[in-house]
């Protein structure tokens, strides 16, 4: 009994530290555990029906076994050339500016493609053209899988539509099917049959080296943006159309029927050929200049 007595404090003690302890606990929200490198997926109330869940930007990469990575600053260094482009007149430069503007405010996104076959070496030197996009450390993080098999376009437009239709009628919500209405879009992708080719753009979130070790390619969906904007400038050029699409997640499939690496991730997909000699675009109208335009210093317009 004196025994007891003399351990009641000490037990009264560790219970008071327990029921702490559980009272804590049971106010700390529950985490479920993530595999390491694993990125927090969105809450609900975060939850963003627009963006792709299997796109999401890889720059910053949890690495693994740094054995499997290659450094950079490894690599031998660049020569520096001397660099020259030809300068133009204030009046040739004006004229080119009005020329290039012209050319590209003609641009729309057309969704009635013609079947009638396009030279092969056109779409060539048009993902050349770029393939000249700048990329964050010269990654070049780009793939352009141009497809023009029957079989494989419609498989293609297959994957597209069955995800356009949840995409349409779950995903999306009211208000982005309300808002894409007056452009007449729905999830019915006749393009992806008919167009000539098909064009899917590929951003690679690492690189892989023929030794097997990665390398990090730095801002790769920002690089491949850009590359996209140069190639629909060449589309222009060149007097083919397209409709810039991104088929919400429908890129692990799309990558498994094209046979790419785990490493690549579908960014754009683009239907390209001449317009339909009946196609027509939905009258819109573009911002002028005075309200895209914030130019700062006393020689600038503002």
């Amino acid at each position: 009994m004196a025994l007891l007595s003399e351990l009641t404090p000490v037990l009264a003690l560790v219970l008071c530290v327990v029921a702490g302890f559980l009272f804590l606990k049971s106010r700390t929200p529950e985490t479920s555990p993530r595999v390491a490198g694993q990125t927090k997926g969105p809450t609900k109330k975060e939850f963003r029906p627009w963006v792709d869940q299997d796109l999401q930007d890889d720059t910053e990469i949890t690495r693994g076994d740094d054995d499997e990575w290659v450094e950079n600053n490894k690599e031998e260094d660049l020569a520096h050339v001397p660099y020259s482009p030809q300068r133009y007149s204030e009046e040739t430069m004006l004229q080119r500016s009005k020329d290039f503007y012209s050319l590209m405010n003609q641009r729309r996104s057309v969704r009635f493609i013609s079947p009638e076959p396009v030279p092969q070496e056109v779409i060539d030197r048009v993902i050349l053209t770029a393939g000249t996009a700048p990329s964050g450390a010269h990654t070049e993080p780009w793939t352009f899988v141009v497809v023009s098999d029957l079989d494989t376009k419609h498989k293609i437009r297959l994957i597209v539509e069955e995800e356009e239709k949840v995409n349409y009628h779950q995903r999306m919500g009211d208000k982005w099917v309300h808002d894409l209405a007056r452009l007449r879009t729905n999830w019915i992708k006749e393009y992806l049959d008919v167009a000539p080719y098909l064009i899917l753009i590929f951003k690679q979130t690492y690189g892989i080296l023929p030794n097997g070790k990665k390398k990090t390619h730095y801002y790769n969906e920002i690089s491949v943006s850009i590359s996209c904007g140069i190639l629909l400038a060449a589309l222009q050029n060149v007097g083919l159309v397209t409709v810039t699409t991104t088929p919400l997640n429908c890129g692990p499939q799309l990558r498994l029927l094209l046979k790419r690496p785990v490493n690549e991730k579908l960014l754009m997909l683009l239907p390209v050929g001449y317009p339909a000699a009946d196609a027509t675009v939905p009258d819109l109208k573009r911002k002028n200049l005075e309200e895209i335009l914030v130019a700062t210093g006393t020689n600038q317009r503002i």
